[in-house]
């Protein structure tokens, strides 16, 4: 089973188109998709209540009483998970669902020592200030911790729910998961992915919070890797 993440805050215009873009690329697979409602202050249950009854799959609606953040929202559905697989997206609409299956394909067939599979994104559709800020910062992200992705921080990931969940959480894992999961000692995979424009609303993330924050995850982040150079080899010797 796949289990589809869909962290979102104030994105009820957005949801359903995006569950019925799911339903059309990947209706003939098990899935589950978990909403994670972060403290959203729209009608986001009501909407969710209507496309859980009207998809054939199973949509979970996980509700944060206040908003704590993108990251800590994908531990909320992680942590709830069934799938074997999980793969996250954006609940903006920018993220396109039809990448989801290339992305856990992509995964499975690169083997057990692959824990992660990227979405990279081409032809962004941000603004040009964002588009120069997010370039930076994948640059110095991948200097300082060569993380084998050019785009980090794209929404669109595959990942194995049992590496997932040995990650560290804090407010900004979403952004450094490729580093964590090479620490964990597996390898990384990315495919490219098309960007789209988003349908409705705007972003809950500001460029100058983001990049204050993401300094100082980035030297954390860092921190963890020096700290953390070997992974053991771990062999149990039975008596039975």
């Amino acid at each position: 089973m796949i289990s589809i993440v869909i962290p979102c805050k104030n994105e009820a215009q957005n949801i359903p188109p995006l569950l019925d873009e799911i339903a059309e690329h990947l209706g003939d697979r098990e899935i589950e998709v978990i909403v994670v409602n972060d403290g959203s202050t729209d009608n986001t249950p009501e909407v969710l209540a209507a496309e859980a009854a009207r998809h054939k799959f199973p949509v979970r609606h996980l509700r944060h009483t206040s908003s704590v953040g993108q990251s800590l929202s994908l531990r909320s559905g992680v942590l709830a998970a069934a799938g074997t697989v999980i793969a996250t997206i954006d609940g903006d609409g920018q993220n396109d669902p039809k990448y989801i299956g290339p992305l856990v394909d992509t995964l499975v067939e690169a083997g057990p020592l692959t824990g992660i599979a990227c979405g990279q994104r081409i032809k962004r559709k941000d603004t040009r200030i964002k588009q120069l800020s997010s370039r930076f910062a994948n640059w110095l992200r991948g200097s300082i911790l060569n993380d084998r992705t050019r785009d980090s921080g794209c929404g669109l990931k595959a990942v194995h729910a049992d590496i997932f969940r040995r990650l560290p959480f804090f407010n900004g894992t979403h952004r450094f998961l490729p580093a964590l999961v090479i620490q964990e000692g597996f390898d990384v995979v990315a495919i490219d992915v098309l960007d789209r424009p988003r349908r409705f609303g705007k972003s809950n993330y500001g460029i100058l919070d983001r990049g204050l924050r993401g300094a100082l995850d980035l030297f954390g982040v860092w921190w963890l890797k020096r700290r953390r150079k070997l992974m053991p080899d771990v062999e149990e010797i039975r008596y039975d």
